[in-house]
């Protein structure tokens, strides 16, 4: 007997409205949709039609790393969407396919080694001790998200970028706009159009020529352009790309902060066993749900069968990596925050050819903040009722708008 669907055995489309979610609280459709099957049907608040959507942590993996789906192919269709402005552009490099794809993470991949992340540490870790030492100076209480949550990470992707200090109050408000719907989607398209000229004009001027320069990743790209390896226009979308991300660990971290200090028992462990540290990060990493819904879709290129469904050639598919990460199958007792939890193959940063690009760095500033966080300010606590840290509305990637500590 075909166990897999037919056109007239198809599941109801699930709407998922676009859920402004309080703290770390799991997406209460997407728990939903996990429970009713590995694979749903889903419409989204924008775009056109319905899509597939793939919740279980081995069929996730499977369709990510399958040349069957193709992100390219998702430029030509009206794919339904997670907010308006949401819309995929042709040339940029979260929606090619290889090798394409290849060719252009190639042109920046030296500065995402073990090695070119290595050599930002130490910058990274002066530039977060001045503003821990800024804080410290002026006192309790502090607005964390004001004053190392975003200062810090957005100083590191500056500096790993090349862009110059006096820019970057500019990237970073860019980016909140790109990043959220409730600006309206006017605003966030000319704050991506501003953003795209900026690199355009910082790629067109001549390089310094020094090691730091050529080592930063618009120096690696100018490179990559006058080598002929990648087109202007193409190095100009990678550069959004990277900076538009590097600012996910403000979120990331917030929401770390969050947790730890919701669960004082979690965050006492973590002062007297610094060495459990790193595996902590990585189970905040699988616990958090870091975003909103979903992210970028895929089309299938032919029929294929996930979890036993055919889903045709066309047809539009999504992968939930939040729910990958609560699979129970690979995650016993997924609901609790498990420090001791080994192995923890959680796919926060993605899985297959797209898997970020930047999961080294974001790393490497998460170990710093946390160990800030836990070192440098004793019997850190919020300073005001928890149910009145807010967190951001209407936007992509979850995370505190502020965080009112004292210490």
């Amino acid at each position: 007997m075909d166990e897999t669907t037919t056109a007239a055995a198809l599941p109801p489309v699930r709407h998922w409205p676009a859920l402004d979610l309080y703290g770390v609280d799991f997406d209460p459709v997407l728990a939903e949709l996990m429970r009713e099957g590995p694979v749903t049907r889903i419409k989204l608040p924008n775009g056109g039609g319905w899509a597939w959507l793939v919740t279980r942590y081995d069929d996730v993996r499977a369709v990510t790393n399958d040349p069957r789906f193709s992100r390219k192919l998702v430029v030509e269709n009206d794919v339904t969407r997670l907010a308006p402005h949401f819309i995929p552009v042709d040339g940029a490099v979260g929606f090619e396919d290889p090798p394409d794809h290849t060719r252009l993470r190639r042109a920046v991949a030296p500065a995402f080694t073990t090695r070119g992340v290595e050599r930002l540490r130490e910058r990274a870790r002066q530039l977060l001790e001045e503003l821990v030492d800024e804080v410290l100076a002026d006192g309790p209480p502090a607005d964390f998200t004001e004053r190392l949550l975003g200062p810090f990470p957005l100083a590191v992707v500056c500096e790993l970028m090349g862009v110059p200090a006096i820019d970057r109050p500019r990237m970073h408000e860019w980016t909140n706009l790109i990043l959220s719907s409730s600006h309206g989607v006017e605003r966030s398209q000319r704050a991506k159009e501003d953003m795209c000229a900026y690199f355009a004009d910082l790629l067109s001027q001549p390089r310094d020529g020094d090691d730091s320069d050529e080592e930063s990743v618009i120096g690696l790209l100018g490179t990559a352009v006058a080598n002929g390896e990648i087109t202007a226009s193409e190095a100009v979308g990678l550069a959004l790309l990277i900076q538009i991300g590097g600012e996910a660990v403000t979120n990331n971290c917030g929401n770390m902060l969050f947790v730890l200090l919701t669960h004082p028992e979690h965050m006492a462990r973590l002062r007297a066993e610094p060495a459990v540290r790193p595996r902590a990060i990585d189970e905040l990493l699988r616990y958090i749900p870091h975003r909103s819904a979903v992210g970028l879709s895929r089309i299938a290129t032919e029929d294929v069968t996930v979890a036993g469904v055919r889903i045709r050639a066309g047809e539009p598919v999504y992968v939930s990596y939040l729910a990958a990460n609560r699979d129970p199958e690979v995650f016993p007792d997924p609901e609790a925050l498990d420090f001791d939890r080994s192995p923890n193959p959680h796919v926060a940063f993605g899985y297959g050819p797209h898997f970020c690009v930047g999961a080294m760095l974001a790393r490497m500033e998460s170990e710093l903040l946390v160990d800030a966080f836990l070192d440098r300010f004793p019997g850190l606590r919020f300073a005001v009722p928890v149910e009145e840290v807010r967190f951001r509305r209407g936007a992509l990637i979850r995370g505190p708008e502020s965080l009112p500590v004292t210490w």
